[in-house]
């Protein structure tokens, strides 16, 4: 008779065996669909393929990226580089991310370092982590002078509510202006924009049961009242819970990403006039849209978006028929009309409709940083 411990010891064997061939062998069956992201330096478009106009400029992994005539070049090391902006004078805003804090940098096209605006850092002596600041979304006003950006002061200690702020390119944020006040445990207020006689930006707020929402506000002068959380104007409801605002060329259009309480980001634009926004137009309805950006020369939109469910953000392009339709001339005469000799009978003629405009889809293996802006200059 076998003994109860060499028993013991050969069903372990058998266990370990059996455990790490069902393991190997149900690797062999993995789906090699989804594929690892690749550097876009290394995706290069198709010669014949649609080329974007102007320059692109996008993050993947702490890095930016320009794309100019089909072709994608690292312009910064992988060192916590994302949300690109454009700066009047064609140099670029972005923001450099530690592992602690954040910092708004100025970079030339070719992604070289011009002048660091602040230094959110703390002391090298400093034991509290609260003595490091964020900063992101930055972006320049019109005359570039100025800075715009999601800033966290006022802060409680280790607690990260951003408002947003406005800062003299010439003399960092300790020479800035508090325009908003976020409310607590909700991230804040997010990707501030000057438009014609203010700034939109995002604000994020909480509702009584506790869930939180986004809301597109304008403001046209920093808050009044230290503290005031509801300053301006709402552009948008709660329930459209919109986001990621971006101005159409001319400013006569606004961009923007709404959720409407569903789990999916829709694309929507809103004429703009002023401080109030128009009748909604929803684009797109079946992908994750995220960051969407106006063609510097109309001739459509840019954004992120995964190509199919949970995979990684790739560029997508929206040509600018697929939302405003050229128009269709009326058809002419037909003989045996009104008026005609003919006797034939008058058909009811109608136009054509328009063609269905779907977007385009410009990267299949990259994975670009969804919460990074794009910068497009012409």
């Amino acid at each position: 008779m076998i003994s109860r411990v060499v028993l013991g010891v050969c069903l372990a064997v058998l266990m370990v065996v059996t455990g790490v061939s069902t393991y190997l062998y149900i690797g062999t069956r993995h789906s090699k669909a989804i594929a690892a992201p690749i550097k876009p330096t290394a995706a290069q478009p198709s010669p014949k393929g649609f080329v974007l106009p102007g320059t692109i400029y996008v993050s993947q992994s702490g890095a930016l990226y320009s794309l100019n005539s089909g072709r994608y070049r690292q312009i910064t090391p992988e060192a916590g580089w994302m949300q690109p902006s454009l700066m009047p004078n064609g140099n670029l805003l972005a923001i450099k991310r530690a592992g602690f804090s954040s910092d708004v940098y100025i970079l030339n096209v070719f992604g070289r370092p011009l002048a660091q605006l602040t230094n959110n850092a703390a002391p090298r002596r400093s034991y509290d982590t609260g003595d490091n600041h964020w900063a992101f979304y930055p972006t320049a006003s019109p005359d570039g002078k100025t800075v715009y950006l999601s800033y966290d002061k006022p802060k409680g200690g280790y607690e990260v509510d951003l408002s947003v702020w406005s800062m003299p390119v010439t003399g960092g944020i300790a020479r800035g202006t508090d325009w908003t006040y976020s409310q607590g445990y909700t991230g804040g207020d997010f990707q501030p924009i000057p438009v014609p006689g203010g700034i939109i930006y995002t604000k994020y707020l909480r509702a009584l049961d506790g869930t939180i929402h986004s809301q597109l506000w304008f403001l046209s002068r920093p808050s009044p009242a230290a503290y005031q959380l509801l300053a301006g104007k709402a552009l948008t409801t709660a329930v459209e819970d919109c986001r990621s605002p971006s101005l159409a060329p001319g400013g006569r259009y606004l961009a923007m990403v709404c959720t409407y309480g569903k789990q999916i980001s829709y694309l929507v634009i809103a004429p703009l006039n002023g401080q109030n926004l128009g009748a909604r137009q929803i684009v797109i309805s079946d992908q994750m849209v995220a960051q969407p950006t106006w063609a510097p020369d109309g001739s459509g939109i840019a954004y992120l978006a995964p190509a199919i469910g949970d995979q990684p953000f790739q560029l997508w392009f929206l040509p600018r028929n697929a939302y405003f339709p050229p128009a269709v001339p009326s058809p002419s005469p037909i003989p045996g009309g009104p008026g005609s000799t003919s006797g034939l009978p008058s058909p009811n003629a109608s136009p054509p409709p328009p063609p269905v405009v779907k977007p385009m889809q410009m990267s299949t293996s990259l994975a670009f940083d969804a919460t990074s802006t794009i910068a497009w200059a012409a």
